[in-house]
């Protein structure tokens, strides 16, 4: 009996130990996620605020960056959504280029 009861304990604590761990590595990963701009899920809006970020959307993509819709109306959207309208511009290899300058730089709160 008294084994029993050792391994029950012992398979609780393992399991909380693992419970504990998992929002940990989701938290970090997560982290990781945040810690670049997307092209994604990043509003316009806060790149441009970011005179880092500002500098690769101005330099990558001039045509859409000179149209004053997207630093006013875009500021509310991704790059992703705004392909939709600059579809030449922000194709898919585009916006992998983007993304992949965009991960060169920290992201901003």
């Amino acid at each position: 009996m008294h084994k029993i009861f050792r391994s029950l304990i012992l398979a609780t604590l393992s399991a909380g130990t693992l419970l504990m761990t998992v929002p940990a590595v989701a938290a970090d990963a997560a982290t990781a996620a945040a810690a670049h701009y997307s092209v994604e899920t990043t509003l316009v809006g806060k790149m441009l605020d970011d005179p880092a970020a500002d500098a690769i959307l101005k330099k990558m993509i001039p045509t859409v960056y000179a149209n004053d819709m997207f630093k006013t109306m875009g500021r509310e959207s991704t790059l992703k959504a705004i392909q939709q309208f600059e579809p030449e511009a922000l194709n898919d290899a585009n916006l992998a280029k983007l993304q992949a300058e965009l991960n060169k730089i920290p992201g901003k709160g």
